[in-house]
């Protein structure tokens, strides 16, 4: 039986920073595609660990350290049930999804890649997801190539995959949904056929992990990660699912404190994974974060969190496309939650500037997808990003600015 769908003006009445105004207007936040707003309870939480069980993990014995401890890897089992993780030895805790591409490509690439070798990655990919890979490939003399985007439809051209997914592929890293375009991909699919092949994939669920359920076995990736950022959680902390197979042979990322058996002046001994992948002290107080917002997340449902992103998503997109020189980007059916687009003869950095005196934010630029971007033939873009505390009224008040917007540069 489904369950109901959530009161949304409810839920967002647990985000206290959307209850202000923003130059003399009621703030209307469309840039959770950068990172999420945070519910009071993920903010509650922080605070009682730093007036109540502050102290370093593993390492103590005393009573503060144990608390710390117990909640530390409590988060650990709770982001393996929120991803479908068959272990909590397959969760690596990192700083974001950045970190945990760039320990796949030093530990796993380091060791496995070697010259000739290819790394297939797509033309829609963030920076996060390309620039560890060139740089991998500096150091090994493997090469990039790129599953081609079809346009300003924003879908890949998977026509090209067969001729792609040749013998010299070592890696097919991808995201699941595009930050710029709204497209989502079929990962799924594309795992399976590079399975098929002995080819190790990466699946980027940094737009995907806190707006719909990510299942990690039904995918069938061998690594994935995701920032907490943006799924309502802290910053400075993110995870990195890898599959017990591929743990097993990759050697340490960092090294240091917590990552070690025993050390001596010349030979030292490590701990099995995930433990061998988290040198220092970690960001304890950024995984309880995390653990109290997939608690929230869940119980809203993130199934539902989906459909609410969509809806709002392609209301935007349908009204946009109803205005007269305007450029859309990304597919006109079955987008994520967001909607990137370009008003004729206004640059995006403008429209964003105006928006923002009217209490909108958006995000303007390239949104760290600068091959895209010249693969599109634009600099920048705008983008209004959606999640589930935003209404279809603040979507028509945003539509209403860019009418407005449009008159005042007489686009």
């Amino acid at each position: 039986m489904s369950s109901p769908t959530p009161d949304w003006s409810a839920l967002r009445k647990d985000f206290p920073i959307l209850d202000q105004q923003v130059h003399g207007q009621p703030l209307i936040y469309f840039d959770s595609a950068a990172t999420s707003q945070k519910p009071r309870i993920v903010i509650d939480t922080l605070r009682h660990y730093y007036e109540r069980d502050n102290a370093n993990v593993h390492r103590g014995i005393h009573e503060l350290s144990n608390r710390a401890t117990n909640a530390f890897e409590s988060a650990r089992e709770r982001t393996a049930k929120f991803i479908h993780a068959r272990s909590v030895d397959e969760i690596i805790f990192t700083r974001g999804t950045t970190e945990g591409i760039n320990l796949v490509a030093n530990a796993w690439g380091g060791k496995f890649l070697k010259s000739g070798d290819v790394i297939l990655l797509t033309e829609m990919e963030h920076h996060s997801n390309i620039v560890p890979w060139q740089l991998l490939a500096e150091r090994t003399g493997a090469k990039l190539a790129y599953i081609p985007v079809t346009g300003d439809d924003g879908l890949l051209d998977l026509s090209k995959l067969d001729a792609l997914l040749t013998r010299d592929v070592k890696l097919l890293a991808m995201t699941q949904i595009s930050n710029t375009l709204g497209t989502v991909n079929p990962v799924a699919e594309l795992c399976e056929r590079a399975r098929k092949l002995g080819i190790v994939t990466l699946v980027d669920a940094a737009q995907s992990a806190g707006h719909s359920l990510v299942d990690v076995q039904a995918i069938g990736c061998d690594f994935l990660a995701f920032s907490g950022h943006k799924i309502c959680g802290p910053t400075g902390i993110g995870v990195l699912y890898a599959r017990a197979e591929r743990l097993a042979e990759m050697p340490p990322y960092q090294g240091g404190g917590e990552m070690i058996v025993t050390v001596d002046f010349h030979k030292t001994t490590y701990k099995q994974a995930a433990h061998r992948f988290e040198a220092g002290t970690p960001d304890i107080s950024g995984a309880i974060g995390l653990h109290a917002a997939m608690d929230y997340l869940d119980a809203a449902g993130r199934d539902k969190i989906f459909a609410h992103d969509q809806a709002l998503a392609q209301y935007a997109y349908e009204r946009l496309a109803e205005f007269k020189n305007v450029r859309l980007f990304g597919p006109k059916t079955g987008r994520a939650g967001l909607v990137s687009f370009l008003l004729k003869d206004v640059h995006a950095h403008d429209l964003v500037t105006v928006a923002d005196q009217r209490g909108i934010a958006l995000r303007g630029g390239h949104h760290c997808n600068q091959p895209l971007m010249r693969k599109l033939g634009v600099e920048s873009t705008a983008r209004a990003s959606f999640y589930f505390y935003n209404t279809r009224a603040e979507v028509d008040f945003f539509l209403e600015v860019l009418c407005d917007i449009q008159k005042f540069f007489g686009a």
